[in-house]
């Protein structure tokens, strides 16, 4: 069940990225719009590398960054996203012995690449705008 946002808070998604990815409500909506647009290994791979920042214990740290690797960059991956060659032998260089940075320069990529493309779509999207537009007559009676 999903907290609808109010439509004031749906306009500080506007102001920028960050602010989207912020609020649960905005992180929940640009993923469902990426999911409908199937680019949604974008938010799913930028989320399990700003969970993988914060692992302390060095043994977690390497099952979590073959998992993601597995997932999101090998080759063939499931949800393989799109990083340059370079970024992905840079990956592949450093995964035997992974450090809380491994993904950095990907994840700033894939961060680039929503900013600059997926994000400017889901503000002109029918379900941004929907968000945006809603008075509270839903909840009247």
């Amino acid at each position: 069940m999903s907290v609808k946002p109010t439509p004031e808070e749906a306009m500080l998604w506007s102001e920028s990225l960050d602010k989207l990815l912020s609020r649960a409500a905005g992180l929940s909506a640009f993923t469902n719009f990426l999911r409908k647009e199937f680019s949604e290994e974008n938010i799913e791979f930028w989320l399990a590398c700003e969970n993988y920042k914060k692992i302390k214990t060095p043994t977690k740290l390497a099952s979590e960054a073959k998992k993601i690797y597995s997932q999101f960059i090998k080759a063939e991956a499931s949800k393989e996203i799109n990083i340059d060659f370079t970024t992905r032998e840079l990956i592949n260089k450093s995964i035997s012995e992974p450090s809380p940075s491994s993904f950095d320069v990907a994840q700033k990529l894939i961060y680039s690449l929503m900013a600059k493309d997926c994000y400017p779509r889901f503000l002109k999207s029918r379900c941004y705008l929907e968000l945006v537009n809603k008075t509270d007559s839903s909840q009247s009676k």
